[in-house]
């Protein structure tokens, strides 16, 4: 521990040594002149940020219709207007400079600013690509230093200082310096296979011969090999074993195992039903009160959205062991059965009659599969009939479709002199009150 520790005392000293020496010319006449240049960059930067910051976010406010990147890429490039100015004055300023003076170290620490800012904003656009948030920060800040200890010569200073930091437990060491490299590098290669496998998800759900469950078991597959790949590789890049992993991992898992048999149960589900297309987005289903139209199959549930807007995410495994609905399985076409009666005085040919006239004029119900009308009863005050009718369109909803065609019908009958009967009741009271006894008709 005492070596460890001198060790990194004596790294920490080089760097110090480096540092002295890459700043202690700065005070020379030449290099001043240079610092001050950079110092009147950017405070240029600073005010035509300000200046052109505000213009070009009133501009963006009036886009309309630009795809998502577009607008992504028009966001960076505001939010680092700064930093894109100081480069564009500092390697102007080189020019400037060389075309006065032949002399090399009289623009040195110029052209070893601009050299770093450039790589400093190339490094913050690049790692856009990067959703995650904290993952990004990570390898913009991880990528930056390195950059700039590379552009000041103190690579091999700080890695030695930073190697010095380790854990040894056995043969087993892991330093910082490998810790860094890992986080780095696995970041990076998770933004690629991010990248990669966003592409080619755009491509197989833009092919049309492939089934949208398909689709998505091909995309979710995809994503896990390419984010697997990615994390593996990243590790094995920086000289991580992978042996004890694996030996770990198996650990790991069969305690997992036992703690999260619903999660793997859901993925498992999940796998099935991409796998036998039972449902698949834009099914309409019903599952115990829930009924509308699946938006997206996920690993863990489905999401289906109602015609109230509300989103129900419903664990797989309920859709594998419980019963559905689903309405547009094989095709989309859906039969609708309405119940009514008319009266007795009414002729049911002309019902029926007027009762399928009344559904073929609505709108969404198919004439190709025509309207059906039968007597189903005699019942006490009314004759009951069942109005069947299809609609290929169980999305855009099935109580509006019902209730349009109650109205056809109601306009209809009224039209035609058709009575809808309603029950009655008559009450007739046989032993009066004494106080009503003996007042005739009032009484009544």
């Amino acid at each position: 521990m005492e070596n460890q520790f001198d060790t990194l005392l004596a790294e920490a000293g080089n760097v110090r040594d480096a540092l002295a020496l890459q700043f202690s010319n700065l005070l020379l006449p030449s290099r001043l002149t240079q610092v001050a240049i950079l110092v009147g960059c950017v405070l240029a930067a600073w005010l035509l940020r300000r200046w052109a910051g505000a213009r070009m976010a009133a501009w963006m406010h009036t886009l309309e219709g630009l795809p998502k990147w577009q607008l992504r890429v028009l966001l960076a490039v505001h939010r680092r207007l700064g930093l894109i100015f100081f480069v564009l004055l500092a390697w102007l300023s080189v020019l400037v400079v060389a075309e006065t003076t032949a002399f090399t170290s009289r623009r040195f620490i110029l052209e070893l600013v601009a050299t770093i800012a450039t790589a400093w904003l190339v490094i913050s656009l690049a790692a856009r690509t990067i959703r995650n948030v904290a993952l990004r920060k990570i390898v913009t800040w991880g990528v930056s230093i390195y950059a700039t200890a590379y552009f000041l010569g103190l690579v091999d200073p700080v890695s030695a200082a930073l190697d010095a930091v380790a854990i040894e437990f056995g043969d087993f060491r892991l330093s910082m310096l490998t810790l860094l490299k890992a986080v780095v590098v696995t970041a990076l290669l998770l933004g690629a296979a991010r990248i990669l496998a966003h592409a080619t998800a755009s491509r197989v759900r833009a092919n049309e011969d492939i089934s949208p469950s398909m689709q998505v078991l091909v995309v979710k597959v995809l994503q896990v090999v390419l984010y697997g790949a990615a994390f593996f590789i990243g590790l094995r890049a920086v000289g991580f074993d992978l042996t004890g992993l694996a030996v770990l991992s198996g650990a790991i898992g069969v305690g997992l195992g036992f703690g999260l048999q619903k999660v793997v149960s859901n993925l498992v589900s999940g796998i099935i039903i991409l796998l036998d297309k039972s449902i698949k987005p834009g099914d309409v289903i019903s599952l115990g009160e829930t009924f509308g139209w699946i938006n997206s199959l996920g690993a863990r549930y489905v999401s289906v959205v109602t015609r109230d807007g509300k989103e129900y995410l419903i664990p797989n495994e309920d859709l594998i062991t419980g019963q559905v609905v689903n309405w547009s399985h094989s095709n989309e076409f859906v039969r609708l059965d309405i119940h009514f009666g008319v009266s007795y005085g009414d002729d049911p040919h002309m019902v029926r009659r007027l009762a399928i006239e009344a559904a073929k004029g609505v709108e969404r119900v198919l004439t190709t599969r025509a309207p059906v009308c039968h007597i189903t009863g005699f019942g006490d005050s009314s004759v009951d009939y069942i109005l069947r009718f299809w609609i290929s369109d169980p999305t855009a909803g099935l109580t509006n479709i019902r209730g349009n065609v109650y109205l056809a019908l109601w306009d209809a009958f009224r039209e035609h002199g058709v009575s809808i009967p309603f029950p009655q009741r008559e009450v007739r009271l046989l032993d009066p009150p004494p106080g009503l006894a003996g007042q005739g008709p009032r009484a009544e």
